[in-house]
């Protein structure tokens, strides 16, 4: 059974609210990562924790710090906060091998957790992956009254067709997300990658996760265009073939890790 009340884990002072669910299985568990100002609640983690539960898989959710139900004010937050967020939960409140689920700036964090933690994780499934994009999205198309205004007065709130009062961008956002940028040489993850993008992606060009999987080390890497889709890739389709890719990718790092345990030479 799914649990609706939230759990909360300490964290540099701070609250990270998460749901999760202990599976029946001994297969990789799977991790939600959302997105920039998104929260745990939304359609694509919700159903696909629901999937994770009937496939016998175990499975959690969180919000990063100033998201959803957690602590803390979204405009206090950086990029290598929310990672610390990230690997905190895959800490602490996971065990064994994962899969992890990252949609546009979750795809970010997955990637950064997966070179943090390559020995925990073992599959990655992407959704509108927006690796470094405080700087190679945000940045390079403000104009110059913008970037004056972020530079002079510390933040600018951009508006959003997600939200009414728009998101503050700070001046700390963007230049301590440079320190997290990936996309400017090879990126050193070996484990199977599977990216879902939408052809009709007006926050996150497609191009921008193509030149992704040509930087991605790993030989095994998938990437497939929605022609139609857009940013959020929440239709009932997209959701169907999300849960699709996320439970078929576990099943084949379960069967890799089998494979590699009955290829041991026994003693």
């Amino acid at each position: 059974m799914m649990n609706n009340a939230p759990e909360y884990l300490d964290h540099q002072g701070t609250r990270i609210a998460f749901r999760r669910t202990q599976g029946d299985s001994a297969g990789s568990g799977i991790v939600w990562m959302g997105g920039f100002h998104s929260d745990m609640l939304g359609e694509k983690a919700t159903s696909l924790h629901e999937s994770a539960v009937w496939a016998g898989r175990s499975f959690i959710r969180f919000d990063y710090f100033g998201h959803g139900e957690s602590s803390g004010q979204f405009e206090d937050g950086t990029i290598g906060r929310w990672r610390s967020d990230a690997l905190a939960v895959v800490d602490q409140r996971t065990e064994g091998s994962l899969v992890v689920v990252g949609s546009s700036m979750g795809g970010w964090m997955a990637l950064l957790a997966a070179l943090a933690r390559p020995e925990r994780i073992k599959g990655l499934v992407l959704l509108a992956p927006a690796p470094d994009f405080t700087d190679k999205l945000m940045w390079a198309s403000f104009d110059d009254s913008q970037k004056r205004q972020i530079i002079e007065d510390g933040f600018w709130t951009r508006p959003s067709p997600y939200d009414a009062s728009g998101y503050p961008i700070t001046r700390e956002l963007i230049e301590e997300g440079r320190e997290w940028n990936i996309l400017d040489g090879e990126i050193a993850v070996d484990v199977p990658v599977r990216i879902l993008h939408g052809g009709l992606d007006a926050d996150v060009p497609w191009t921008h996760s193509l030149d992704l999987a040509d930087k991605l080390r790993s030989k095994n890497v998938v990437w497939s265009l929605i022609k139609d889709g857009d940013h959020r890739l929440s239709r009932p389709q997209d959701i169907a073939r999300m849960t699709t890719t996320v439970l078929e990718t576990a099943d084949q790092v379960d069967a890799s890790s089998r494979c590699r345990q009955s290829a041991r030479p026994s003693r």
